[in-house]
Parts: structure tokens; C-alpha cells; sequence
């Protein structure tokens, strides 16, 4: 499958300290009762102002997905100073009412498990959370701590911070450079000069982020050479799960999930791979719940796009209402693939063989096999019904040759 436009909702096992949560009425949650997923697809920007400030801009971005949910709570880390925030609705761009509520406010107004000696920006959500959807969210806000971000000698400086989210970027000011980071990271350059670090945390635990810098002459904005492969990885969010059927059918349903931000684009086309057959295709704006329009067409029978489609390539073309000026549209894309060569048997062999060019993928085996090699490594969990699932993490601008062999169970 190859798809036109360069950016899906599948949480990576969310891991901070004290995440953010959202509910939708003050009653507790019975005893022992296992806390409800409240958020998912998160990513961070975090942009270092002056360093005798000790302050730096934070941009969260997180989707809201309790179904029903009508609040959000997103906590203020303890040891931070928190100032100038705001919150907006990504779908539509407007601005969200909130207030800055203390944990025992958190707790009276639905947050049962809230820290009594902590603080919460509570979010007004602009509309209930669909079902299998989500309400996606840009929070603003500015910390100071001097613990995080300080001077180091005369002309450097270190952020030292531990991160539950999984994908960051952190922004350098303005005439200092990168000298050393802790964890694998893109360097990129931003329009205005400034260097960003960005990378992706496939992990359980939250990792303590270290990045040092020193000063160097201000650089001049210059528009950096045209490269797909310095596009910031960690914020795209296109994602797959494939869902493997019985091996002797070759077939597996997936989804995929894609963020539309153009202005005015009304349409999502999805090109089969070659090699692979779709049938049964369905799509939903995962933004307000509501199924989309869909219909397979030719190649030749697509027009108006940038990239050329061959003629007799297989398109799956999903309609929605044109994306308003600065707002967004998320949607998800559900179809069944048949394909013999990427999925087959040989012998006792389930095999399954796919290149996969998102950040992040994931496969879930079919009832009753059990995993036997895997070429790419990948986080392993077990679902509820006892299939096992595996999640790549590919925080590359390349494709990953994924292999997955494995055995019915004795």
C-alpha cells in the first residue's frame, strides 16, 4: 500500500509518572477497578527561552479518547511554575475554556485519583468524546525550573528532564548548538535558525532526557535543500495495526489513521499496494464519530492531485467536509488486504512479510499462534483475547523490512 500525503491513533503504552486524565462525571471509580485509557497519540515541543530564565515553552499536543469524556485534566509537574497557558481544539483551531484548579478541586470536580498536593489545568472539552474517536488537543503553557533547564559554566546549558511521553522535540534558543544528547535523536534546523532535537522513546519507562549546548554565533535563517528525510519523525502521526486472519487466506484487516491539516482538502487517497487486493473498506472521522464516504476507484479516474497514480493502480478514496483555515481533520481508514507473497504459510510457517515506511506500526497475530522470530525488534504484549500483538517503533525516515515467522500452539 502506498499512500500520497506523508503523516494513527494506537497508544505506545503511556508511561508518565502522572499522566494527564480525563473524565466525565465525579462519581468514583469502584475499588480496584482498572483506570480507564484517557489519552493517546502524545507528543511534545519543548521550546528553551533565554537561559537566565530558566523557562521554556512546552506545546502538547494529546487526543482525549474516555468515550463520553466532557473534561480534561492535564496536571502541572511539581517543581515547575507554570504560566501563560491556553488550550486549543486542533480539529477547529478555537480556543477552549479552562481553569488552573488545585488536586483537591481536581478531585471534587471528577478526578478521583487527583494529587491532593498537586495542580491541574481542567479543560472544558468542546464536545463529548465519540466512541472509537477521540477530541484532540493543543495545550500551552510555560514553565520555570531551574532543576530542568540551567546554565552550565559561562557559555553552555543542560535540559535535564525525565519524559513519559514518548515523542519530543526540544528547541534550542537561539545561538547555541547542539553538543551532546542522550538518547538517539534527529537534528533538524529550524526556519528561524534555531536547532530542534527530536526523537521517539519506544520504552515502558518514562527516560531521563539530558541534552547539553553551548553558544555560537547566531545563525541566519537559510532555507535548508527540499528532503522528505528532514521531515521531523516523532510528529508525524500516521499509524497501522494489521490484524492477521488464518495464514491459508494470505488476508489481514488493518487501520490506519491520518491527520489532514490543508486547508480546504476534502478527500484522502489511499493506493493499494501492488501485489495486494482491498475489499471491504470503511472510514470515520475520528474527530466527531460520524462514518465517511468511501469508494474504490482506478487510478485513471482520480484527478487534481500533485503525484501521478498509474492508471490501473487500485485507489481507495475517502470523502470528508473541506479542512476550515487552520483547523485539522483526523480520520481512520479500515479495510481487508489480500496478498499470498507478503502473507502466506510454508510448511508449519505462518509468514508474514511487509516493508512498513510509518514511525509506527503494529501486528497483531491471529488466535492461537504463538511468535517464533521477528526480524525488526518490536515491543510484545498479549491482548485481552490472548493474541499476541507486536509494536514498531521506527523513529527512521526509511522503510523497515519487517519478517514475522511464528507456530500454532501445541
Amino acid at each position: 500500500m502506498r499512500f500520497l500525503f506523508p503523516f494513527l491513533a494506537l497508544p505506545l503504552l503511556a508511561a508518565c509518572a502522572r499522566p494527564p486524565q480525563v473524565v466525565t462525571a465525579p462519581a468514583a471509580a469502584p475499588p480496584q477497578a482498572a483506570a480507564p485509557e484517557r489519552e493517546a497519540d502524545e507528543y511534545t515541543r519543548y521550546e528553551l527561552l533565554g537561559p537566565e530564565s530558566a523557562r521554556f515553552r512546552i506545546l502538547y499536543e494529546v487526543t482525549a479518547i474516555e468515550p463520553g469524556a466532557t473534561f480534561y485534566f492535564n496536571p502541572i509537574r511539581k517543581g515547575s511554575e507554570a504560566s501563560d497557558e491556553s488550550v486549543r481544539d486542533l480539529a477547529t483551531s478555537q480556543p477552549l475554556p479552562f481553569e488552573v484548579v488545585s488536586g483537591e478541586e481536581a478531585r471534587a470536580s471528577g478526578l478521583p485519583d487527583a494529587d491532593l498536593e498537586g495542580s491541574y489545568i481542567r479543560i472544558r472539552l468542546p464536545r463529548p468524546v465519540p466512541k472509537d474517536g477521540g477530541v484532540r488537543l493543543l495545550i500551552d503553557k510555560t514553565y520555570k525550573d531551574p532543576k530542568s533547564y540551567l546554565r552550565k559554566g559561562s557559555d553552555r546549558i543542560v535540559f535535564s528532564r525525565t519524559l513519559g511521553i514518548r515523542r519530543n522535540s526540544i528547541v534550542l534558543p537561539a545561538g547555541y548548538e547542539l553538543t551532546s544528547c542522550n538518547a538517539p535523536a534527529q537534528v533538524l534546523t529550524e526556519p528561524d535558525g534555531r536547532f530542534s532535537i527530536s526523537f521517539m522513546h519506544p520504552g515502558p519507562e518514562a527516560f531521563p532526557l539530558v541534552i547539553e549546548a553551548r553558544r555560537t554565533a547566531p545563525m541566519n535563517a537559510v532555507a535548508s535543500p527540499k528532503d522528505e528525510r528532514l521531515t521531523e519523525r516523532a510528529h508525524q502521526d500516521r499509524e497501522i495495526v494489521y490484524f492477521l486472519q488464518p495464514p491459508e487466506t494470505h488476508s489481514f484487516d488493518l487501520y490506519h489513521d491520518y491527520t489532514e491539516s490543508r486547508p480546504g482538502v476534502d478527500r484522502y487517497l489511499n493506493v493499494v499496494r501492488p501485489g495486494s487486493k482491498a475489499s471491504s473498506p470503511s472510514a470515520r472521522n475520528l474527530d466527531t464519530g460520524e462514518a465517511l464516504r468511501v469508494e474504490t476507484l482506478r487510478g485513471d479516474q482520480v484527478h487534481g492531485e500533485d503525484e501521478e497514480i498509474p492508471a490501473d493502480a487500485e485507489v481507495v478514496v475517502a470523502r470528508f467536509d473541506p479542512v476550515p483555515p487552520g483547523g485539522s481533520v483526523r480520520i481512520r481508514i479500515a479495510e481487508t488486504y489480500t496478498d499470498p507473497k507478503s502473507y502466506r504459510l510454508e510448511g508449519d510457517v505462518l509468514v508474514f512479510d511487509r516493508t512498513f515506511g510509518r514511525p509506527r506500526n503494529a501486528v497483531v497475530l491471529p488466535a492461537g499462534w504463538l511468535l517464533t522470530a521477528s526480524s525488526i525488534p518490536a515491543l510484545i504484549s498479549e491482548t485481552p483475547d490472548g493474541r499476541i500483538r507486536l509494536d514498531f517503533v521506527n523513529p527512521r525516515p526509511d522503510e523497515i523490512a519487517v519478517l514475522i515467522h511464528a507456530r500454532r500452539r501445541p
